[in-house]
């Protein structure tokens, strides 16, 4: 397992005491959560540190205005930050409050996100 599972089961209990339904699914060597089939956030552990990251899906704007806190960290997997995603580190996120803070960007970000385009399954 690539992420830390008692972060992932803070993330589960904040969405359900916000009411949001969710849906897990592994990625980037990690898992994400989904809300209306678009991805709001995951977790997974930076190769480099040995850190949990918690990766935000929070759109341009948000990210404009968080950017220059000293745990936000670009989205960053090929040389080219992805617009609209950061990744943040534990301090960040490690009290409650910080961590509901950064999901309920992300669910105020989610109805403006666009879906992913689905994969045609092989045959």
């Amino acid at each position: 397992m690539a992420y830390d599972e008692y972060i992932a089961d803070r993330i589960r209990q904040t969405l359900k005491e916000k009411k949001t339904l969710f849906a897990e699914k592994k990625m980037f060597g990690g898992i994400a959560f989904m809300v209306d089939d678009k991805m709001l956030c995951g977790i997974l552990m930076d190769k480099k540190s040995g850190d949990n990251l918690l990766m935000v899906r929070i759109g341009e704007e948000a990210y404009t205005r968080e950017k220059d806190k000293a745990a936000v960290l670009p989205m960053d997997y090929t040389g080219r930050p992805m617009k609209g995603f950061a990744f943040i580190a534990p301090d960040g996120f490690d009290r409650d409050e910080d961590l509901g803070r950064w999901l309920q960007l992300c669910l105020d970000f989610n109805p403006f996100a666009r879906a992913s385009k689905k994969r045609k399954k092989k045959n």
